[in-house]
């Protein structure tokens, strides 16, 4: 509440101060909760619209720039932030607690990046249920429609991107593909996974993949599931990975064996380290995504929600640039200079 420049009856400014420290002692009776000016929705306080950011995990470049986006809307909104985020990537009970620990502390909507996109859903069913405006941030739920929307990449076109480059940079030479995907299970692995084969245009089968390996995303298991399919099949040329580090893995192994000039990488995400890696020529292109807007755009849709009681609703595309300084002919891309602009982490 402003305070007035002007005098008013003592009476209407008791009334008014018991009125805030009644709201502010209610408030700070939940968790996560709190008071001040800002956004005004229908908080029960009639204090900042409250908004929760849950990620997968609070360590990945990925999710701290997404933080870093959702912390800057909520200043700009006048919204009160609230975060929490997975305890390691496939945490979903974390997720669940925070779900209900947000809920109960009164916010109007939830961010989320699903860790486990089905077994998120009777916990986002419940928040919906009880008014909460629930939106997943890069990675859907399963099905998507169990959260109101879905503020992403366009995680089949970031492959099919990659893929058509890496078609086109093998000039028509016989391909031996190693996929180092992410994990079974989850959308975002196989969305990536599936696109990259779209775009190369080989089906799911094809004898050109002559290894397939999970690696989390991780950079050690990227490398670890390299060496084990050098050794199932030395001839490779191609490497498609689910994201940078796993790329950089990936190289680290290839480079082991003096392969490293010899096979083309192809990756998805655009953090700043695998940017500098396309720069290097240790990536020869990478899509570009782009957590920070995913997350701005959540919060003003939970603030818009808070005053007019309308709520997002279905996918918004968030955005992919294909980042390489080895142009293929007939692919658009943005060369490492752009990307090093627009990149995070």
């Amino acid at each position: 509440m402003k305070r007035r420049t002007t005098r008013t009856a003592g009476t209407a400014r008791t009334a008014r101060t018991t009125t805030a420290l009644a709201a502010c002692t209610a408030s700070a009776a939940l968790l996560l909760a709190g008071c001040g000016e800002g956004a005004q929705g229908s908080n029960g306080s009639g204090g900042k619209v409250k908004v929760g950011l849950i990620t997968k995990t609070d360590t990945n470049p990925f999710f701290v720039k997404m933080k870093e986006g959702a912390a800057q809307a909520a200043k700009a909104e006048g919204a009160e932030l609230s975060t929490a985020a997975g305890k390691f990537d496939g945490d979903n009970e974390g997720q669940v607690t925070a779900i209900e620990n947000m809920v109960a502390a009164g916010v109007k909507g939830i961010l989320i990046t699903p860790n486990d996109s089905k077994a998120i859903v009777p916990a986002v069913e419940q928040a919906r249920k009880k008014g909460v405006l629930v939106i997943a941030l890069d990675s859907p739920t399963d099905p998507q429609d169990a959260a109101d929307a879905l503020f992403a990449t366009d995680n089949l076109k970031a492959g099919e991107l990659i893929g058509a480059y890496a078609k086109a940079a093998m000039r028509g030479k016989e391909a031996k593909i190693a996929t180092l995907d992410l994990a079974p299970g989850v959308a975002v692995g196989q969305l990536r996974h599936d696109g990259f084969l779209k775009g190369y245009g080989i089906k799911k089968g094809d004898p050109s993949v002559v290894c397939s390996q999970d690696t989390g995303g991780d950079q050690s298991k990227g490398q670890t599931a390299m060496e084990n399919c050098l050794q199932k099949a030395p001839g490779i040329n191609v490497v498609y990975t689910i994201n940078e580090p796993a790329a950089l893995g990936a190289y680290t192994a290839l480079k082991a064996k003096g392969r490293e000039k010899d096979v083309l990488i192809v990756s998805v995400d655009g953090g700043c380290t695998g940017t500098e890696a396309v720069k290097s020529g240790r990536i020869a292109a990478t899509s570009q995504q782009y957590p920070l807007l995913m997350a701005s755009k959540g919060v003003k849709a939970v603030t818009a929600y808070a005053m007019d009681g309308k709520k997002a609703s279905g996918y918004v595309d968030t955005g992919v640039q294909l980042i390489t300084d080895k142009p293929a002919a007939g692919v658009s891309a943005k060369d490492a200079a752009y990307g090093l602009e627009n990149c995070w982490g």
